[in-house]
């Protein structure tokens, strides 16, 4: 069979425009490949609820990929083991601190993406969210306004695209910038960003997990963008939390969207 260079590009053109018009309508928007978004993508797909992760950059993991420093290694705690073992990662006792886990940074940011991936999630990689929908009666988020990072790299003046869902979650870390773009430009959602604070792992991992949900109807925060939205410490480079409160923002909506295939 011979490869001919017009049959490449209208392969990759329609099958990258059938995938965009599949999810310009979707049951849950995530912002962020990080550890919080992939976990969330997962049970939400692995729940029946079609799901998009938007990622600005051109992989997955978030701050998984640096490790501590570059160092390859990452730690997590109990009950964030319970996420380790439904993706297959493996890990291993730290020695002479029970209940403390190590492993492979780069093997929990394969095994997150590979296990949302297969459940059903669409990753598209290179896209920035730089607005939110609302909607009024009642008030919601409900979607997402998305254009190329290049474009917004380029300083270049590009319209957008638009997403609509039914649920939005911010897994963009430390920035927690769709929310922060939220509360500023639709100041009747109430949002107050209290802004992160300084280190102190025990607590913040608790706080974290306890903070993740809801931050204004349709809008939600997951992973480190609950501390700068909650005012909370941050935690460094261990990632129970991170994966615990993808998977309590993942619960809480499907317990209100329902499970199954739906859209908006």
């Amino acid at each position: 069979m011979s490869i001919d260079e017009t049959r490449i590009t209208r392969a990759i053109l329609a099958a990258a425009l059938r995938d965009w018009e599949e999810i310009s309508s979707v049951d849950v928007a995530i912002v962020g490949a990080g550890p919080s978004g992939m976990a969330a993508a997962y049970y939400l797909s692995r729940g029946g609820l079609r799901t998009v992760v938007f990622e600005r950059r051109l992989g997955f993991g978030g701050g998984i990929g640096g490790g501590a420093m570059f160092l390859h290694k990452i730690v997590v705690e109990p009950p964030a083991d319970e996420v380790l073992r439904d993706v297959g990662a493996r890990y291993a006792e730290v020695e002479g601190a029970p209940g403390l886990l190590v492993l492979d940074a780069a093997e929990l940011m394969a095994k997150l993406a590979s296990s949302a991936l297969d459940a059903g999630t669409k990753i598209v990689h290179g896209v920035s969210v730089e607005d939110v929908i609302f909607r009024r009666d009642p008030l919601r988020v409900a979607g997402v306004v998305v254009n190329w990072t290049a474009s917004e790299l380029s300083g270049l003046h590009v319209d957008p695209l638009f997403v609509s869902s039914r649920a939005v979650v911010d897994a963009t870390g430390h920035d927690a910038s769709v929310v922060e773009v939220a509360s500023r430009k639709v100041p009747e959602l109430g949002i107050e960003l209290r802004g992160e604070r300084s280190a102190y792992s025990e607590l913040s991992e608790s706080l974290v997990v306890e903070g993740a949900g809801e931050v204004a109807p349709g809008l939600y925060a997951c992973g480190m963008a609950v501390a700068r939205v909650r005012g909370l410490p941050r935690m460094g480079p261990i990632f129970g939390a991170m994966l615990l409160s993808g998977r309590k923002v993942a619960l809480e909506i499907a317990g209100r969207l329902g499970a199954g295939r739906t859209t908006p």
